[in-house]
């Protein structure tokens, strides 16, 4: 993956709301990331699949951050 889509996946996360993250379940929340992400990036399958994969992996810090912001 590269860091252009890295910064724009993470830039997703910030903009979504805390709310939208922590409600959604594992699949409809990585289903929407990819989907996010994936409007303003011209991505082949295999980056695709990458970010998928990566989002996954990554899920429980993605909730534990908006968890934080929720309360802040």
């Amino acid at each position: 993956m590269t860091p252009k889509i890295m910064r724009h996946l993470w830039s997703v996360v910030e903009a979504s709301q805390s709310k939208t993250l922590l409600q959604l379940d594992d699949v409809s929340l990585v289903q929407l990331l990819v989907k996010q992400t994936t409007i303003h990036l011209s991505l082949d399958c295999h980056e695709t699949d990458f970010l998928s994969s990566y989002i996954q992996s990554r899920l429980p810090l993605i909730r534990d951050m908006a968890k934080q912001r929720q309360y802040s």
